[in-house]
């Protein structure tokens, strides 16, 4: 790691040479303000050569519209500005020369875009990647790859992003990451997660907001950090909306189709969304595990598995809301959200056990199908009052959100001998899986602008959550059908999380910013295995602290350094202890004994003239939670579980890079290098594992003319460590194109996702008495073809503050009701 970050140093070095050698002593200044004679801060500025429109170099405006280029060559220039919500601006033509090296540019006026929109939509163009103090910006509708896909694809393409087989997404390799969704968290965790995120078109998106150190007034739940997902909003009077379809072709074919509406008039504005996806995907999952003797470590017996997983599901998703604008300080919103996803999963298998020598002794045809129906109802109301001018105010959010799932699963056997002779009775196993939740959330944040640029706020949480499963087994006996008293089971969870948090942030010079954090969180668990009495209690309080310093060195440098505890508690699936079964050898269990895990992350950041950003990172986290496995050598079972079975320790480095390369062509690229360590005990025996592994993402959008771009993206994933599991690498190549139609009200869009057909998983777990290798792929290489069109009238209010949806907090990403992937 060392000799990584050293080859680094000494490039960004050679580079920054290299550019100096090349210039003189010429200077340019400007400013830039909007027609409101209103500074614009961050506007991009680009210099260009006058005579081709070449970019020699590009700057961003500071926080009073004011910018200049050093070291500019002699020559005839001209400078553009980009800024969101404004048309392009332009200076006049000037030179740099031996007489005249330095240049104040005449101030360039922006013109808002907030001329009528009857009859015609205007649209800023964002950029994909947007770096901010705090959190990198991903601009979903930037990239023409994203049509058609789900969420899920479109977060396992942002920067510093990965998502596993199971769907479990990782933040710069660190799992724990809470989704939120409008500000309000999913709760939804583990495989519900996944099948709700592959359900949630892209064409309903805007933004995704990747946090790796949130701010005390964040819940402390997410180890890595949270993900933010931002749907499709508008801030204009009169009306507008948009409707999205398109067709995807792999090996079977998907529909996403979409309407978005929003119609403002005087104090009341109103919004709905209404979504439909249909996708059939099929998994094709190859398993290898050796049943080792623990005692001799003898290998006892050889055990393959191939499995052909077809899952085809729907779902149908709407949101509909209201905010009414009591006067000019107060504001008072509700909003309603619900989805219904029905779905079939079937799963054929093939097993194998040979002998030590490699002989077939005898094989079992297994065959599991599921049909599951997933409901969820939301309700949010919010309230938000301006005190004054300053910006002092108050807002409040209380939701209810509850879910209804149900789950028949029917697993049948075959068991033959090496011949392909029956050997015993075909057995058959049917499972009810019912499960409810309740969650009910209520806070309050008050934020208060004080002197000399400082700022103060507090704010105050509490939640209530109650799941009940109750999983009913049946055997079928001779075609009768028998109640499964030892594998059925009813499990009943409450918690009540309390929490309050203060946040100061203030200038302590003209160069140096400060904010510091505390959240004090209050957890009050306690779990009900009906079935057997077993009963658990968990109380405790703990201190989550936050800190950032920022360092402006100069216009071209900052510094910054930021700290804070995490805490990441077990989804509530995770604490159940009944065994589900996966397939006659294969089974799930949850774990009663689970503690939250806990990790202290620390990042040193590095910005250059705000477009290259070098981040160091180091987290350390006690109690790891992870999938462990456990094998029964004479019945050839494995056991699936959660334990927590290590202390991990990560550092690492990322650097991204954005911008305008030419005038039709501009890219974003990002890489993070890091080292993951696991050491502690996994079923009573020491483990130690470590891995480098470098995450890498490349995008290149294209404008060919007016009304055609195109796309060229891809990110790699090289091989690495993820707990007890060594993953291989794996990547996807992805190109699009798109045309602007209908006078810019509609939108085609074509793209090829995974052209290379690289996306495929593999990898294995060696510790103890576990030998074991999975290899996957899925129906990744697909064709799409998506249609948008964008209607409107009325005029674009800058002013609108609409509130986002809700408060509720790390509760729902911790949801896992049994789901399919």
């Amino acid at each position: 790691m060392k000799k990584i970050i050293t080859l680094l140093t000494v490039a960004f070095t050679l580079l920054s040479f290299s550019v100096q050698a090349q210039s003189t002593a010429g200077k340019v200044k400007g400013t830039v303000i909007d027609g409101n004679t209103k500074t614009i801060e961050s506007a991009t500025i680009t210099l260009l050569r006058a005579k081709d429109s070449s970019v020699v170099k590009i700057s961003v405006a500071d926080k009073t519209g004011k910018f200049e280029f050093d070291m500019v060559p002699e020559g005839r220039y001209i400078v553009s500005i980009n800024a969101v919500g404004h048309n392009k601006g332009f200076s006049e033509v000037f030179e740099i020369s031996a007489n005249d090296a330095l240049v104040v540019l005449k101030t360039i006026e922006l013109v808002p875009q907030t001329k009528s929109l009857s009859g015609v939509t205007v649209t800023a163009k964002k950029p994909l990647i947007e770096q901010k103090i705090d959190r990198t910006i991903v601009n979903v509708e930037a990239a023409v790859t994203n049509v058609g896909t789900s969420a899920m694809e479109v977060l396992e393409k942002s920067p510093g992003i990965s998502v596993d087989k199971d769907g479990n997404i990782s933040l710069k390799g660190k799992q724990g990451v809470q989704v939120y969704i409008d500000g309000r968290p999913s709760y939804l965790g583990g495989a519900d997660l996944a099948n709700y995120l592959r359900s949630l078109s892209s064409s309903q998106l805007d933004q995704i907001e990747i946090m790796t150190n949130p701010p005390a007034k964040f819940d402390a739940s997410g180890n890595s950090g949270v993900i933010n997902i931002k749907t499709k909003k508008t801030k204009q009077f009169g009306y507008s909306g948009s409707i999205s379809s398109t067709y995807s072709q792999g090996r079977y074919a998907k529909i996403n189709e979409s309407f978005n509406f929003n119609y403002r008039k005087n104090k009341v504005n109103f919004f709905t969304t209404l979504g439909y996806n249909n996708r059939k995907n099929f998994q094709d999952l190859d398993i290898q595990r050796k049943f080792i003797e623990s005692a001799t470590k003898e290998v006892k017996s050889n055990f393959t598995q191939e499995s052909r997983i077809r899952d085809n599901g729907k779902s149908h998703n709407a949101k509909i809301g209201l905010d009414y604008f009591a006067s000019k300080k107060t504001t008072v919103g509700v909003v309603f959200t619900g989805f219904y996803n029905p779905g079939q999963f079937s799963n054929r298998s093939d097993v194998m056990i040979f002998d030590p020598a490699m002989l077939l002794q005898s094989r079992t045809m297994a065959s599991t199908s599921n049909d599951r129906k997933w409901k969820n109802f939301s309700s949010n109301l919010n309230f938000r009052h301006v005190f004054d001018s300053t910006g002092r105010e108050l807002t409040a959010d209380v939701d209810y959100l509850t879910y209804r799932s149900t789950n028949s699963q029917d697993l049948i056997n075959a068991y033959f001998d090496a011949g392909g002779v029956p050997t015993f009775k075909a057995d058959t196993l049917l499972g009810s899986l019912p499960q409810d939740i309740n969650i009910y959330t209520a806070k309050m944040d008050y934020t208060h602008p004080l002197k000399k640029g400082a700022k103060f706020e507090a704010g105050i949480k509490t939640s209530f959550v109650n799941t009940d499963n109750n999983a009913i087994y049946d055997s079928v006996n001779y075609g009768v059908r028998v109640r499964d008293i030892g594998r059925s089971n009813h499990f009943i969870y409450d918690e009540n999380v309390n929490a309050a948090y203060v946040n100061y942030s203030r200038p302590l010079s003209k160069k140096i910013f400060a904010q510091f954090g505390l959240r004090l969180e209050n957890t009050n668990a306690k779990g009900n295995q009906v079935t057997s009495g077993e009963k658990f209690k968990r109380n405790y309080t703990q201190l989550f602290p936050t800190a950032f310093l920022q360092y402006t060195i100069n216009d071209k440098h900052t510094l910054g350094i930021n700290y804070g505890r995490r805490i990441d508690r077990p989804d509530y699936e995770d604490l159940n202890p009944f065994i589900m079964f996966l397939d006659r050898y294969t089974f799930e269990q949850g774990n009663p004994n689970l503690r939250p895990q806990f990790s202290h992350n620390i990042e040193l950041t590095h910005t250059f003239r705000g477009f290259l950003t070098t981040t160091l990172n180091y987290t350390n986290t006690t109690d790891i939670i992870n999938d462990v496995l456990e094998q029964n050598t004479e019945k050839n079972e494995t056991f699936v579980k959660k334990s927590n079975i290590a202390r991990q320790s990560q550092y690492g480095i990322s650097v991204s890079a954005g911008g305008q390369i030419t005038k039709w062509w501009s890219g974003n690229v990002y890489a993070n290098v890091y080292n993951n360590r696991f050491k502690g005990l996994a079923n009573g025996d020491p483990i130690d594992i470590s891995a480098t592994t470098g995450q890498f993402n490349a995008s290149n959008q294209f404008k060919f003319a007016k009304t055609w771009s195109a796309e060229l993206s891809g990110f790699y994933r090289t091989g690495g460590v993820d707990g007890v599991f060594r993953i291989g690498g794996f990547g996807m190549m992805n190109m699009g194109v798109s045309k602007q139609i209908l006078k810019g009200k509609g939108s085609l869009r074509f793209n090829v996702r995974d052209i290379l057909y690289s996306q495929k998983i593999s990898g294995d777990i060696k510790y103890s008495n576990i030998d074991a290798a999975f290899q996957q792929q899925r129906d990744s290489r697909q064709v799409a073809l998506g249609f948008t069109y964008r209607f409107s009238k009325g005029k674009v209010n800058g002013n609108s503050q609409k509130r986002k949806t809700g408060g509720a907090s790390e509760e729902q990403n911790r949801v896992n009701a049994g789901g399919d992937n």
